[in-house]
């Protein structure tokens, strides 16, 4: 026995989650509101890997101090 709407949604809740989108949004607004999620989750992925980057800097940048701290 499978539930209708488990943790993951498959095939059946799937077409019931567009059905939803199409009724709330509409057809003509469906290509702009993929397009800018799709731009947020741009942005989202790229600020991600800034910070990221950040901490793998800082923590790069603690672990040379750490090292000239335990030679000098």
């Amino acid at each position: 026995m499978t539930l209708l709407f488990g943790m993951i949604p498959g095939g059946p809740e799937m077409l019931v989650i567009l059905l939803i989108v199409v009724l709330l949004f509409g057809a003509n607004k469906l290509p702009q509101l993929a397009r800018s999620s799709g731009q947020a989750m741009g942005e989202f992925k790229k600020g991600r890997e800034e910070i990221e980057r950040d901490i793998r800097e800082s923590a790069h940048t603690e672990s040379e101090a750490a090292v000239e701290e335990s030679t000098a």
